[in-house]
C-alpha cells in the first residue's frame, strides 16, 4: 500500500502556511516522534505497555491528523503484544511517510 498524500500534508500545509522550511521541520519532527513511538511499541512485552505504546501512536496519528496510522494504530491496539504485522504496518507507513 503506497503513502497517499492527504490529511497528513494538509494538516502539515495547514501549519506551515506558506513557509515551506516549516512545512519540512513539521515532516521531520512527526517522522521522528512516530520512529520513537513504534521503537517503543516494539519493545512492548505485556499487555499494559503494549496497549500504552499503541495509544500514543494513535495520540500522535490524531494530532496531525493522519488517518491512516490512526487505523493502523487502532488495530495494534487490538492485536496481541509484539504482533509482527501491526509493528510491519506502521513500519511501511513510516517507511513511505518519510520516503514521500
Amino acid at each position: 500500500m503506497a503513502y497517499e498524500a492527504g490529511t497528513l500534508d494538509a494538516t502539515l500545509a495547514a501549519a506551515a502556511g506558506n513557509d515551506p522550511a516549516l512545512f519540512a521541520e513539521l515532516r521531520v519532527a512527526f517522522v521522528e516522534s512516530l520512529t520513537h513511538q513504534l521503537d517503543l511499541l516494539r519493545r512492548a512485552r505485556c499487555d499494559g505497555n503494549w496497549q500504552i505504546a499503541a495509544l500514543r501512536l494513535k495520540g500522535l496519528a490524531a494530532s496531525f491528523n493522519a488517518e491512516r496510522l490512526m487505523v493502523l494504530a487502532d488495530q495494534a491496539i487490538d492485536t496481541a503484544p509484539g504482533d509482527p504485522v501491526a509493528v510491519r504496518r506502521i513500519q511501511t507507513f513510516l517507511d513511505e511517510f518519510a520516503a514521500a
